[in-house]
């Protein structure tokens, strides 16, 4: 009698953490490029002459092709039917194209001059150039998360998926930690992307490695699933399965949940630099340090909290106590008097914690939702919900700035040139992040009750034993 084959290559812990790590890698490189600008608001100011309007519309267009064009939700059809190797390696490469354009989009003189619909050149194809990448991006998060889900089901997820989070941290917290160092160093605001270009071509290697693996465990799962007789009894993804995702009552709290929470975070990180600056009179050479913080501090505790996760469940009340967190750093944050660089970094580290508890539980709560044929898809569909916020609050915070919290303008005459800094008041801003993480509570609490009803297991741990 011929033995049965007892494990797949995903049952070796040394393959499937290889695995992660390759494409860990890729989205830290990705994550680098998607904050390298934030830091340099200033800076595009003085030498390029972009005002915070401009900014805030150039920082906008990472979601313009994901929501209006529906590209993101396009990727996750074709994640669901071409797989993970052919989706990722498209992510990947549109990634580098788009940090191209937006390379040259800022480092040329060419563009001098021109306006494109009302908009000053420059700014109009470098954020075209962030509007492809965005798509890549986008889609290659949504293929690693589908990854993780092959590699890990039945194991250590959570804790895989937060330190895959963790890992792309390490890339948001080297760019707002070295963006401006470098851009002064260097004398070019343009620097800094060619440094992510070169960091994005490595992250398309490190991707195409990773296609040699995740084929050995295809061919591994074929030969386990012939030898034991396993029948694949999952239905293969059907468009109409798009019905069945956008009617799930718990899919709609994780993608509310989703874009209200990054909304109060990822487009406060394109403006904190500025912030430490003009609120906590930070010297600008270091004001990006204690931004960096956050996705640092993220680096120990988002697989702390998955790993919690994956033994002990609990994962919708850690949600809610991750979004209370954020009320509570948010609303100090636009109190007017607190204005001491202590006080930034105390409260810096509180939204790191924050930050690692709602995503440790957020992303590994998903398939216990949604079937796994149909991951790819209901992943892409929370990520464009989420996009409309990256999109829509960068260009809301930058107009508020623009309009209503501008205190006084200050000009200087260096080689002839009329460089302008603008003094701002955040208050305003920092409140609209407030009313964002109360929002995301009230939609954790909901989320929470949808669970006890519909028994989704949010509560319950990932490992089966």
């Amino acid at each position: 009698m011929v033995e049965k084959i007892q494990k797949t290559l995903r049952d070796s812990k040394a393959a499937r953490w290889t695995a992660l790590a390759v494409v860990a890698f890729t989205m830290l490189c990705g994550y680098y490029l998607a904050d390298v600008m934030a830091p340099l608001s200033g800076l595009l100011e003085g030498q390029l002459h972009w005002n915070s309007e401009d900014y805030g519309f150039f920082t906008s267009a990472y979601g313009w092709f994901n929501v209006f064009l529906f590209f993101l939700i396009i990727g996750g059809i074709i994640l669901d039917k071409m797989g993970v190797r052919f989706t990722g390696l498209m992510a990947t490469i549109i990634m580098v194209v788009g940090i191209g354009l937006k390379y040259w989009a800022v480092s040329t003189t060419s563009l001098d001059g021109v306006i494109i619909f009302g908009w000053k050149g420059q700014v109009m194809l470098a954020a075209l150039g962030f509007a492809i990448f965005g798509v890549g991006i986008e889609v290659a998060g949504i293929t690693v998360s589908k990854i993780i889900v092959k590699w890990f089901k039945g194991k250590e997820m959570a804790l895989a998926m937060g330190l895959e989070m963790a890992t792309a941290r390490i890339g948001t917290g080297l760019a707002i930690g070295t963006s401006l160092p470098i851009a002064k160093y260097f004398g070019t605001v343009s620097m800094p992307l060619l440094f992510g270009l070169v960091m994005a071509c490595i992250g398309l290697i490190a991707f195409i490695l990773y296609t040699f693996q995740d084929k050995k465990l295809d061919i591994s799962q074929a030969a386990f699933d012939k030898q034991n007789a396993v029948e694949n009894t999952e239905e293969a993804f059907s468009v109409k399965d798009i019905l069945k995702i956008v009617t799930n009552k718990g899919w709609w709290y994780i993608a509310l949940l989703c874009v209200l929470f990054y909304s109060a975070v990822f487009p406060f990180l394109k403006y904190a630099t500025d912030l430490m600056i003009q609120k906590f009179h930070v010297p600008e050479d270091w004001a990006g340090l204690i931004p960096a913080l956050l996705p640092f501090g993220t680096i120990v505790l988002t697989p702390f909290f998955g790993n919690l996760y994956d033994r002990k469940g609990k994962g919708a009340t850690i949600m809610i106590i991750g979004s209370l967190l954020l009320i509570f750093v948010h609303t100090m944050f636009s109190i007017p008097f607190l204005s001491h660089w202590l006080v930034a970094i105390v409260l810096t580290i509180i939204l790191g914690i924050g930050f690692s508890l709602v995503p440790s539980a957020m992303w590994p709560s998903v398939p216990k939702i949604i079937p796994e044929n149909q991951l790819g898809t209901a992943y892409s569909l929370i990520f464009w919900v989420q996009n409309w916020g990256l999109m829509g609050v960068p260009y809301l915070i930058g107009w508020v700035l623009e309009n209503y919290c501008v205190t006084h303008r200050v000009g200087e005459t260096v080689d002839g040139i009329v460089l302008t800094t603008t003094q701002y008041n955040y208050t305003i801003p920092m409140m609209i992040f407030t009313l964002l993480s109360v929002l995301a509570l009230g939609v954790s609490l909901l989320l929470k009750a949808e669970d006890k009803k519909k028994g989704y297991g949010l509560q319950l741990p990932n490992i089966k034993k």
